[in-house]
């Protein structure tokens, strides 16, 4: 059953208190990344920036940033938030566009994702997954379940919207964000009432374009091969796999212990970004790495069951798209470095160094939590 069938009755009524469960989920997850943050990149930073806390440091400072903004959202009603919704999806958008053009975007490691100034950038493909999310819940709160069903009112406009905000990510090149955006997009429309015959068959048609996006270009190429058979290259492009593998098998039950990962020793590439949970289980072992997919576990577990608490549809399908957003790209990174998908770049929220995706994260979890206090009394 989609979300949209479920009634929703507008009216006044008492907010309930935050969802305290959500919270210790998002607070032990964002606590262990800062601290292995700091423990998976200390070398690299003292190595590079001759000071250990390097990254430590500027993690604390967008974690700091991104909970006050969690607060704040927290305590505005989902639905004062409808409006702005069309605004800042075209905002991100000029913020994509801008990103591509030469001397505007930064480039860093062959890539053009950033904008900003100095040391001062911010990753505006990051921004486009909440933007969309918000642009595409008031889109079927807009539409109504009966609206979504329908194939060109209800699907084209926001299937368009999604194929152009994913070729302009693609360009970056960024396969792993246009991939959570995508996977994301279709749970929304399934919550939203959208018919499973015309999302099955707009995703068989989207196929070939998916199977271009991933062999057009001779790198990804070579890494979906690696996949199939990461030993044929171990030097080469199955290289990332195999030390992610090695981490994970090196830390066994218990793991080595905190701060004692051998891979973080420029075996292992980004090793406090993409690759963190590898670490995590070198470490931490199996039991720490189970620790981490409970609490993303839990935190699906009560984001959807904040998504049929708000009193109206806008704010239910908010709160599923901010759930589904977050916990599709925990799904991805884990499953690469288990080596259960080809290898991708894209942060663990919560865990990963980044100041973007830690940012829009906890800005939506903000969301998440005034949509999980609901209304009691209507």
């Amino acid at each position: 059953m989609g979300l949209g069938r479920v009634g929703r009755r507008e009216g006044g009524g008492v907010r309930r208190p935050v969802d305290g469960t959500l919270v210790f989920a998002v607070g032990a997850l964002l606590s262990l990344g800062v601290v292995m943050v700091y423990s998976s990149s200390a070398v690299r930073a003292l190595v590079e920036y001759q000071d250990s806390f390097y990254f430590l440091k500027r993690q604390a400072i967008w974690a700091s940033l991104g909970l006050v903004s969690m607060m704040v959202m927290s305590r505005i009603d989902t639905r004062r938030l409808q409006v702005l919704c069309r605004p800042a999806f075209v905002a991100t958008l000029v913020a994509l566009v801008l990103v591509l053009i030469p001397g505007v975007g930064q480039v860093a490691h062959g890539s053009r994702r950033w904008l900003g100034w100095g040391s001062l950038s911010f990753q505006p493909s990051e921004a486009m997954k909440l933007a969309f999310v918000l642009y595409l819940a008031d889109f079927l709160a807009r539409r109504g379940e009966e609206g979504a069903r329908r194939l060109v009112r209800g699907l084209v406009p926001p299937l368009a919207m999604l194929a152009l905000c994913f070729m302009l990510i693609l360009s970056q090149p960024d396969l792993g964000t246009a991939v959570c955006l995508a996977g994301t997009a279709f749970l929304m429309l399934f919550g939203g009432g959208a018919s499973l015959l015309h999302l099955g068959l707009l995703g068989l048609a989207s196929a070939p374009a998916m199977a271009w996006a991933v062999m057009g270009e001779t790198y990804r190429r070579e890494r979906f091969l690696a996949f199939l058979n990461p030993w044929a290259d171990p030097q080469g492009s199955g290289y990332h796999i195999i030390q992610a593998l090695y981490a994970l098998g090196s830390g066994g039950l218990l793991g080595v212990g905190l701060g004692q990962s051998r891979q973080k020793f420029f075996y292992l590439p980004e090793q406090h970004t993409d690759f963190i949970f590898a670490i995590v289980g070198e470490e931490l072992g199996f039991v720490g790495a189970i620790v981490v997919l409970g609490l993303f576990l839990v935190f699906a577990w009560r984001g959807y069951r904040a998504a049929v608490a708000p009193p109206d549809r806008f704010s239910s399908l908010l709160a599923m798209g901010i759930t589904t957003m977050i916990s599709l790209q925990a799904l991805i990174n884990i499953a690469v470095i288990t080596s259960v998908l080809p290898i991708t770049g894209i942060p663990l929220p919560f865990l990963s160094f980044g100041g973007s995706s830690l940012l829009v994260t906890l800005t939506g979890v903000g969301m998440l939590l005034s949509a999980s206090r609901g209304l009691q009394g209507v």
